[in-house]
């Protein structure tokens, strides 16, 4: 298994087979939609006064299939949910935002993507609701600006899915939702009998074994779980590209496979305190210094920028690190020496934070490098494991001079370069339907 798949992102992309496959899920998409009478705005407003139910249950029946078979695969191994984008959270924002487009829903008969299935077949209400939402859009990229502030921060909570509101496994997560999903659709059966008068014997009785099919398979994915971050880790697998160049022949290229324990064994994410100073001048890449010291140690001497993210909690910050940073992130973690910072790493790359490193000595190899001449730090001669090994005068945080270095002074630094960046999976939009 490997987490994460760079390479089989970009010879996906790049096989023409796979364009095709997107235009059949497409199309099945689509003729789905329109089988469903989600291109009718009749049929579509009509969930509203109860009569007319299809709506929810064909959408609920898409998540609760989706859901099932997703965690089912991540709890097989094979795939790692970390890596799925989930929209973050913005709570105020979109309560307001639902309001709006659900009144929007009932007078108008459409949400954005069904205006767009029925605009696909002629119908003129379709065309001019999916013009009225190209205007709203227009309109609202004009006054974004004054309210900006209050939709990005407002009630807004980054990657957050049930079962860290709940505290509870996912596959539990999963079956209640199939069972609450379940409850609606016969909810929404007896609500189209009564008010819609529709006479429920002629449903097709397949309904009944697909609802069991859902229960099974929620219940498997309860069994099955969730793998943990000791299992990622060891499944994990890393590719390196050398290259070899002989004397009077032309470069070898070889691919070489590591696993995480190899990786740390050779040494392939240790980074030199040069490299991790020049990051920060390296337009390619945003380096992030995270140390994972204790707050004390932190407050005696840290490197300039580095944000103080203690050990015993850096799985706290797992969420952020894999929604909120740019593509071109790299984290680069900081301990006294090296310790604190290889378990960090184990549990960061476990956990499919991507693009992570380690400074190799730690603060210790940090001030040793930049800080020689600085007479007012002194060695420790009892440090003992993962401890500083030099005496402060003061706590002055990141106001030691070797904390922030000119870059004009090391301009020229030379170093082996180990930061390699690897893809990041991209965002992906989201819809009603």
């Amino acid at each position: 298994m490997n987490f994460p798949l760079p390479e089989f992102i970009v010879v996906s992309a790049s096989n023409p087979w796979t364009y095709i496959l997107f235009g059949v899920i497409g199309f099945a998409f689509g003729y789905v939609l329109e089988m469903s009478g989600f291109g009718d705005s009749r049929k579509l407003a009509a969930q509203f006064y109860f009569t007319e139910l299809t709506v929810l249950k064909v959408m609920f029946t898409a998540i609760v299939v989706a859901m099932v078979l997703t965690f089912g695969a991540v709890g097989l191994g094979l795939l790692d949910f970390s890596q799925v984008w989930v929209n973050p959270t913005y709570l105020w924002s979109g309560i307001l935002g639902g309001l709006i487009m659900g009144v929007g829903f009932i007078v108008g008969g459409f949400c954005p993507t069904t205006s767009l299935a029925s605009a696909s077949t002629g119908k003129i209400d379709g065309m001019f609701f999916m013009l009225g939402g190209f205007v709203g859009a227009a309109i609202f990229a004009e006054t974004e600006k004054f309210f900006t502030h209050w939709y990005n921060n407002a009630g807004y909570y980054g990657r957050l899915t049930l079962d860290q509101v709940f505290n509870l496994p996912i596959g539990v997560v999963v079956l209640l939702v199939v069972l609450m999903a379940l409850f609606m659709f016969w909810g929404a059966e007896q609500l189209e009998r009564i008010v819609g008068k529709k006479d429920m014997s002629r449903e097709p009785k397949l309904r009944i074994a697909g609802a069991g099919a859902l229960v099974v398979l929620a219940f498997a994915v309860v069994f099955i779980g969730s793998p943990s971050i000791e299992e990622k880790y060891n499944n994990l697998t890393f590719t390196r590209t050398e290259t070899i160049q002989l004397e009077g022949q032309e470069p070898i290229v070889n691919t070489i496979t590591y696993s995480a324990d190899q990786m740390l064994a050779n040494r392939l994410v240790f980074v030199t305190p040069a490299e991790a100073f020049k990051a920060k001048y390296n337009q390619g890449m945003k380096p992030i210094y995270l140390d994972v010291r204790a707050e004390a140690d932190y407050n005696l001497y840290h490197i300039e920028n580095a944000v103080n993210v203690p050990l015993d909690r850096i799985l706290e910050i797992v969420p952020v690190l894999l929604s909120e940073p740019p593509a071109n992130s790299v984290f680069i973690l900081i301990s006294n020496d090296e310790t604190a910072a290889v378990s960090a790493w184990k549990l960061l790359v476990g956990s499919s934070v991507q693009n992570v490193y380690i400074l190799e000595g730690g603060v210790n190899n940090w001030i040793a490098f930049f800080g020689s001449d600085d007479k007012t730090l002194r060695p420790n001669p009892t440090a003992g494991d993962d401890q500083l090994g030099y005496l402060f005068p003061a706590a002055l945080g990141s106001r030691y001079e070797s904390c922030s270095p000119d870059p004009v002074e090391y301009e020229k630094l030379e170093f082996e370069q180990k930061i390699i960046l690897q893809l990041k999976r991209d965002k992906s939009g989201g819809g009603c339907g």
